[in-house]
C-alpha cells in the first residue's frame, strides 16, 4: 500500500467560530496490513485551531514513520494566466500561494480579510469588479460586486479550470459567496496548506499535488497534500451530522479503499486524453482534482 493514512478536510470560510453545519471537518482514516480501521472525525470551529491540529496530527504521524495523504476540498489553483495577470514571473502556482500566505489576514476568532484581498487582486488582475465576485454583506465595493458581474471574455482569464470543465457541479474559484462556493474557501485554505508544507519540521517530508510532484504519486514524500472534491465519491449521512460530515468520511474511505485493491495510483494521473500543454498547464498553476481520472470516468 501507498499510504498509511487518509485525512480529509472539508475547509470553512465562515467569519467567526463555527461547528456543526457550514464547519470544519477533518476526518481520520488509517489502513494497517491490509485492514481498514474504523474512520474519525473531528469538528474543529476556527480555521487557526484546525491548522494547527493538523500540523500537531501530521508530526506525530510523520515521526511514528507513516505515510499520509491529505485532501482538502477547496481548488489548489487558479485558471492559467491568473499568475501572468498579476504580473508573476517563475513558478506560477507557488508565486500565488506566496501571495496569499502575505496577504491573508486571519486571526483565532475567524476574522479575515478575504474580501478585501478579493477586490484587491480584482483591481490588480483588471482593473474592475472582476473576476473574483461575491461577498456576504450588502456594503457596496468598487471592484468587488455581490452579484451581478460581467461574463468572461476571450481574452480574459477563463471562469473555470481545465478540470472544472469535467466536472460541472464544481463551481469557479471566482465564487467568494451564495450556493457552492468555493472561492472563499481558497482564498482562506491556501494559506493554511502553504503554513503546513512550508513548517521547518514538515517541509523535507511534504509535497504539494500535482505542483511538486507532477501527475503522480512521489515515492519519495511522506505526505502529500492534495485537492479533493468530496461530492465525486457516494456517501451516507450519518445520524446526528450534517453532510459535510458524512462526505469527508466517505472520501477518506474511498481514498484507503482504492489503495487497499492497488489502485490508488490511478487516481493521481487525471486522464488519458489530457494533452501535454493541458498536463503543463495543470501541473505548474491549475492543479488537478484527486480522483477526476479514467478510474472514475463515466
Amino acid at each position: 500500500m501507498r499510504f498509511d493514512e487518509y485525512i480529509t478536510v472539508d475547509w470553512s470560510s465562515a467569519s467567526s467560530p463555527q461547528i456543526g453545519p457550514n464547519s470544519i471537518w477533518i476526518c481520520t482514516s488509517k489502513c494497517h496490513s491490509e485492514e481498514l480501521q474504523k474512520s474519525r472525525l473531528h469538528n474543529i470551529p476556527t480555521r487557526s485551531a484546525a491548522t494547527e491540529w493538523l500540523r500537531g496530527h501530521l508530526y506525530t504521524s510523520v515521526q511514528a514513520g507513516n505515510r499520509i495523504l491529505v485532501g482538502f476540498d477547496f481548488p489548489f489553483g487558479y485558471p492559467a494566466g491568473t499568475a501572468s495577470a498579476l504580473g508573476m514571473q517563475g513558478p506560477q502556482w507557488k508565486n500565488m500561494w506566496r501571495l496569499l500566505f502575505n496577504s491573508l489576514s486571519d486571526n483565532h476568532k475567524n476574522e479575515n480579510n478575504r474580501f478585501d484581498l478579493a477586490e484587491k487582486l480584482n483591481r490588480q488582475i483588471t482593473g474592475e469588479a472582476f473576476p473574483f465576485w461575491g461577498n456576504v454583506r450588502d456594503e457596496k465595493r468598487k471592484y468587488l460586486l455581490r452579484r451581478g458581474r460581467r461574463p468572461h471574455k476571450q481574452d480574459d482569464v477563463a471562469e473555470r479550470r481545465l478540470v472544472e470543465k469535467l466536472v460541472p457541479s464544481a463551481q469557479p474559484v471566482w465564487k467568494l459567496a451564495g450556493v457552492g462556493s468555493v472561492g472563499s474557501q481558497a482564498l482562506t485554505g491556501i494559506p493554511a496548506v502553504w503554513s503546513l508544507r512550508f513548517d521547518p519540521r514538515l517541509a523535507k517530508k511534504t509535497r504539494i499535488w500535482p505542483f511538486e510532484t507532477g501527475l503522480r504519486i512521489e515515492p519519495s514524500a511522506q505526505i502529500i497534500m492534495a485537492e479533493i472534491y468530496p461530492s465525486i465519491f457516494p456517501f451516507r449521512l450519518i445520524k446526528g451530522k450534517p453532510k459535510d460530515a458524512a462526505q469527508v468520511t466517505a472520501a477518506a474511505r474511498a481514498l484507503a479503499i482504492a489503495d487497499r485493491n492497488n489502485q490508488i495510483d490511478s487516481l493521481f494521473v487525471g486522464r488519458s486524453d489530457l494533452k501535454k500543454r493541458d498536463i503543463k498547464i495543470i501541473e505548474n498553476e491549475e492543479a488537478w482534482i484527486l480522483g477526476v481520472s479514467d478510474y472514475f470516468k463515466k
